[in-house]
C-alpha cells in the first residue's frame, strides 16, 4: 500500500502506488469521467457557439452534488447560472480526470504542481461521488471502525477512506 504523497523538488508531488492501487484509481476515475460528459447543448445555434448549456439540475444525486446548484434559495438564478457555467465545469473535471488517468501508473509517479492540482480536483470528484453513493456521514470511521469486513460494502467504505488518506497526502505534498 502506497505511503501517500509526498513533496518532490521543484514543486510537484510524487507517490508510489503498486498496481492495484493504480488500477483502482484508473477505474474510479474513468467512471467520473463517464458521469461528466458533455451536458445537453442548446439548439440555438448562438448559444451553441457560445457554450450555453442545458439549464436543468441534474436528476442524478451524484451529478447533482459534482454540479451543486448556485442559489439554493432562487430556482431563476440557479438555472441561469447554470446555463452558463457547466459546460465549463465539465471540461475542467474531464480534463482532470484525463490528467489522472494519463499519469496514474504502477510504480513512482512523479506529478508536476499543475498535474497534482488536476489529481487533488479528480481525487475530489470521487470522493463526493463515492460518498453520495454510499451515504457517508461524518460518522464515516466510527462507522467504518464498527463494520465487519464480510460486510458488503466494506471494500466501498476502506475505499473511499483510502482516497480521503490519499487527497490528506497531497494536499499536505502541496502546502
Amino acid at each position: 500500500m502506497s505511503t501517500g504523497f509526498r513533496a518532490a523538488r521543484g514543486g510537484g508531488v510524487t507517490i508510489d502506488l503498486d498496481a492495484g492501487e493504480a488500477s483502482i484509481l484508473r477505474s474510479l476515475v474513468a467512471q467520473i469521467l463517464g458521469l461528466v460528459q458533455p451536458a445537453a447543448v442548446s439548439d440555438d445555434p448562438l448559444e451553441r457557439a457560445l457554450g450555453i448549456g442545458a439549464a436543468e439540475e441534474p436528476s442524478d444525486p451524484v451529478l447533482a452534488r459534482l454540479f451543486p446548484s448556485a442559489y439554493a434559495d432562487d430556482d431563476k438564478a440557479a438555472s441561469e447560472f447554470r446555463r452558463y457555467t457547466e459546460a465549463t465545469l465539465r471540461d475542467g473535471k474531464r480534463s482532470d480526470a484525463e490528467t489522472l488517468l494519463g499519469t496514474a501508473e504502477q510504480g513512482r509517479v512523479e506529478l508536476t504542481g499543475e498535474q497534482a492540482g488536476a489529481w487533488l480536483r479528480a481525487l475530489n470528484d470521487v470522493r463526493l461521488a463515492l460518498g453520495v453513493r454510499l451515504e457517508v456521514t461524518e460518522e464515516i470511521h466510527d462507522e467504518l471502525a464498527e463494520m465487519r469486513e464480510d460486510d458488503p460494502r466494506y471494500p466501498a467504505f476502506v475505499t473511499y477512506d483510502w482516497l480521503t488518506y490519499l487527497q490528506d497526502t497531497l494536499v499536505r505534498a502541496l502546502w
